[in-house]
């Protein structure tokens, strides 16, 4: 008898560490499912803890440029990390977007997208660029600066929007753009198209070089953006005769429009956003978004960036998606003035 309890409770231990060894192969299993989800909310859980690079895609001194490091310390706060601001010119903003997009989706490399440079450099044929939108994850719109037309303030062959245009009609020019297909080039176009202009672009990596190309007589016209012309206007390097714009511009009151000069309704603006590369966790990208948008809508950086004559237009989420959206259909409706 006592050897067939022994027995039977041989079995029974036997059984249950049969079972227990089988629960905790079922439990490792489990956790082993799906490893890289761990890795990831581990990594978003500690994120950020190191510095991130924001990428601006064009020169130093530039609008955006200026705009981004009046932005970054604001941001900073909230991340509680520092953004280094790399800037990565050439190609119409697409060496550094390019650079963007082939960064690790890891938060830690996020960049200013600038439409319709950004749009133009995918949907122009000769580029051959597989990248578009969905090669972005967007976080927020930062700026929408409109455009404006500024001559040498020594200019003599014209002084004014009316004088400048009737001067255009008869004589080639040459006018400023920050690359092929970008708002300074497609306001060049629209104005040959729809004026009889003879505008002929000259493209370079950004606003400092046009800059210097203008005052140095390289350029006849600069066409650039109403946030990089107020300073050297008021300084008096250079005299803003119109903005490309359905109202005046505040920063420059003193600036007509196009429309109420006489020549249509012609607009123009770049918009100025931060988008991080494809894949980046929904996490990570709340985090950012948040941090964003807390930063854009400081009071005390809304009034910096006026200050610069920089107009804040903060967008997340699908607003922002969809004003993307509608900036590349416009894009599409522009192929034909290029032969695209």
């Amino acid at each position: 008898m006592k050897k067939l309890v022994s027995f039977i409770l041989a079995a029974a231990l036997t059984m249950v560490a049969g079972c227990g060894a089988t629960n905790q192969g079922t439990t490792n299993q489990g956790n082993q499912a799906n490893p890289g989800s761990d890795g990831k909310q581990q990594a978003a859980n500690g994120y950020p803890h190191k510095p991130i690079t924001l990428i601006v895609a064009f020169e130093a001194g530039g609008g955006t440029d200026v705009g981004a490091r009046i932005l970054a310390p604001y941001v900073e706060k909230e991340l509680g990390v520092p953004l280094v601001i790399s800037n990565k010119p050439g190609a119409g903003g697409w060496v550094g977007w390019g650079e963007l997009v082939k960064s690790p989706p890891d938060g830690y490399t996020i960049g200013y997208i600038n439409t319709p440079n950004l749009i133009t450099g995918y949907v122009n044929p000769s580029t051959a660029r597989k990248e578009n939108l969905d090669s972005f994850e967007p976080i927020a719109n930062h700026v929408t600066d409109l455009g404006a037309i500024a001559i040498r303030s020594n200019e003599t062959r014209f002084t004014d929007i009316k004088s400048l245009v009737e001067y255009a009609k008869a004589n080639q020019l040459t006018v400023t753009s920050t690359g092929v297909g970008s708002d300074d080039h497609y306001a060049a176009l629209r104005m040959n198209q729809r004026l009889g202009t003879k505008f002929n672009a000259v493209h370079t990596k950004g606003f400092g070089e046009n800059l210097s190309n203008l005052l140095g007589g390289h350029v006849d016209v600069m066409l650039a953006n109403v946030g990089e012309v107020v300073k050297p206007h008021y300084e008096k390097q250079l005299k803003v005769i119109a903005v490309m714009a359905q109202e005046r511009s505040s920063y420059l009151p003193d600036a007509p429009t196009l429309k109420e000069s006489g020549f249509g309704d012609i607009v123009s603006w770049s918009a100025r956003g931060i988008a991080a590369p494809k894949g980046v966790s929904p996490e990570i990208m709340e985090k950012l978004i948040a941090a964003f948008e807390k930063g854009i809508n400081d009071m005390e950086q809304k009034k910096k960036m006026e200050d610069m004559g920089l107009q804040v237009d903060f967008k997340k989420g699908e607003e922002y998606k969809n004003m993307l959206k509608e900036e590349e259909a416009g894009v599409m409706e522009l192929k034909k003035l290029l032969n695209w």
